[in-house]
């Protein structure tokens, strides 16, 4: 038996006995379930034993799980209307500051200002696999608040305890193969949200040749269920369409004679975790161990997909004064309407060069009303560091890579020497980094004639001649 199924068993255990010290009396449930678990969670608070506690916060937990949609929203409502801060105690801590900023008056109102309801979360965790609950709680917390804008406050603590829960720390990098237990391959092939695994034939394919590589992400209180997993192609060069990594007749390599690592699928697994960041942490890991066990890797790359290019794409068609379409561009995009137009050389002759100036400028130029890269991938590898290589025309022509971005595909370079450099450029200027050859596919003067794909293409088989490096991997 393990440690963490010891310690899982004794809590278990633990839990069991300390429901002998409370008198949960007859369920009342039907006649006010949110009253009967408020005042649960009242008790929970005042609560000061470790085995009553535990009880007390999986008798919570039960009864939540149990509610419908509905109930589960009213309960949401009852931690923002009744577990908040103490009204009075906040308003006697900021007349204290006001009268005398001193450490103890600025403690008390740290502490007087945070809302019951993050130590009542706190307590619920102290159930048996409360951690697991919580999470879900949290996934529909999601949902209900993109209705109800309120209960962000509720979603804010929930973040903000996560964000320490699952920090760096407590994180345990696992290597996933072929010969991993299958109930986690079979979490992979469900929590798979970039190329859809078809199933088992299909996973061994990404799992067993040598050449390739899967690292998961778990947390010590959900050991069976990933959070975060990155899929690792290793080949001889950069690729520039995912056919090249997942065809079934692909030629495989031995891994010594790989120089590239290509990160080509990154799927979050917990819904209810999401904006806690521990994607950049998955790479720089992964990183560090395929170079440890690697020598000869020198490239580090993805093969990303960029999931707002058609939706931007079609609201630029539809502007009149648009700052990156002209009338000929917007004829020639016509042809992305109809269906087919990826089987029809001539459209795709004709569409190529527009379509990849325009998305030189969506990364570049386009910004979300908050001044923020549009595209959610770009924001997270440019984030970490990473700098924007190639864009890779038809690069994916699954269903929804056509449907999100007409098949596009982009490389980011994990170049590690300028991870720093381009982490800060990114996030102190804003400021996208990439190669010669992209920035020359954006007029300078923001008028209406894109550079032609054939230009950039030329400047950049140019560019990699003078560099002699890997830089520029074909």
């Amino acid at each position: 038996m393990n440690t963490t199924s010891l310690f899982s068993d004794m809590l278990q255990t633990i839990t069991e006995r300390g429901r002998r010290f409370l008198s949960f009396g007859a369920r009342d449930d039907a006649l006010d379930p949110i009253a009967t678990i408020e005042a649960r969670c009242e008790t929970l608070l005042s609560s000061r034993g470790e085995a009553s506690g535990m009880a007390l916060a999986k008798d919570i937990l039960d009864r939540w799980r149990a509610f419908d949609t509905e109930r589960q929203r009213d309960f949401m409502r009852m931690l923002l209307a009744r577990f908040g801060p103490k009204t009075e105690r906040l308003e006697a801590a900021i007349e204290a500051y006001r009268a005398s900023q001193s450490p103890k008056a600025l403690l008390e109102l740290h502490v007087a200002a945070e809302p019951r309801r993050q130590e009542l979360i706190r307590r619920l965790n102290l159930a048996p696999n409360g951690i697991a609950t919580l999470v879900r709680m949290r996934e529909v917390l999601l949902k209900l608040k993109a209705e109800d804008r309120d209960l962000e406050a509720v979603d804010a603590d929930f973040a903000h305890l996560f964000g320490s829960w699952f920090n760096r720390g407590f994180l345990v990098l696992r290597p996933i193969s072929w010969s991993t237990p299958a109930d986690i391959l079979e979490k992979i092939i469900r929590y798979e949200a970039v190329h859809h695994i078809g199933g088992w034939d299909e996973l061994r394919r990404r799992l067993a040749p040598e050449d390739r590589r899967c690292f998961a992400f778990f947390h010590p209180q959900l050991v069976d269920d990933p959070l975060i997993f990155v899929e690792v192609a290793l080949t001889r060069e950069m690729p520039s369409g995912i056919d090249d990594l997942l065809r079934e007749d692909r030629a495989t390599i031995r891994a010594g004679e790989a120089s590239t690592a290509v990160f080509y699928s990154i799927s979050n697994c917990q819904e209810g975790l999401r904006g806690i960041s521990f994607g950049n942490f998955l790479i720089k890991q992964v990183v560090e161990d395929l170079r440890r066990d690697l020598p000869k890797l020198d490239t580090f790359v993805t093969l990303s997909p960029v999931p707002g290019f058609a939706d931007w794409l079609a609201r630029e068609r539809r502007t009149e004064a648009s700052d990156v379409l002209g009338e000929a561009e917007k004829a020639k995009l016509a042809a992305l309407d109809e269906g087919g137009w990826a089987d029809e050389p001539e459209t795709v002759a004709a569409v190529q060069p527009v379509m990849t100036a325009a998305a030189a400028w969506y990364f570049l130029k386009a910004r979300a009303a908050n001044g923020r890269v549009i595209d959610p991938v770009a924001r997270f590898h440019l984030g970490n560091g990473a700098r924007l290589e190639r864009i890779n025309f038809l690069a994916d022509r699954a269903p929804r890579a056509m449907r999100q971005a007409h098949g596009l595909m982009v490389n980011y370079l994990y170049k590690l020497d300028d991870i720093e450099t381009n982490h800060e450029a990114f996030a102190g200027r804003n400021e996208v980094v990439t190669t010669p050859a992209i920035r020359r596919l954006v007029p300078a003067d923001r008028g209406r004639s894109l550079v032609p794909f054939g230009d950039g293409a030329a400047a950049e088989d140019q560019d990699r001649k003078k560099k002699g490096s890997r830089e520029f991997s074909a």
